[in-house]
């Protein structure tokens, strides 16, 4: 019983790594290159940095979206922790029991 559910485990494991292989699809019109660009009309301040960025250097734009998110983070974790001590929650003193 044991041999025969690794047996099943194996195969569908092998399954679901091959299977996107067999599904390809073939034929078509062969495509470019995407090119993604963000739309800058209309926008003005830290949207117009932001797309231009994005267009012009996607490496800096990531590193500069995950610094933001990291300190919006932070800020959000500190503020809640502010307004639960205010209400009277004291997380602090937190005792696990596992």
């Amino acid at each position: 019983m044991l041999i025969r559910k690794k047996v099943l485990a194996l195969a569908w494991g092998l399954a679901m790594v091959l299977a996107p292989v067999g599904l390809m699809a073939e034929g078509g019109e062969k495509q470019g290159k995407l090119v993604h660009v963000a739309d800058t009309r209309g926008l003005t301040g830290f949207n117009l940095y932001f797309a231009d960025l994005y267009n012009t250097n996607r490496l800096l734009f990531a590193i500069e979206a995950v610094l933001i998110t990291v300190i919006m983070g932070v800020t959000l974790g500190i503020l809640m922790d502010k307004l639960v001590s205010v209400i009277g929650l004291d997380l602090s003193k937190r005792s696990v029991k596992e």
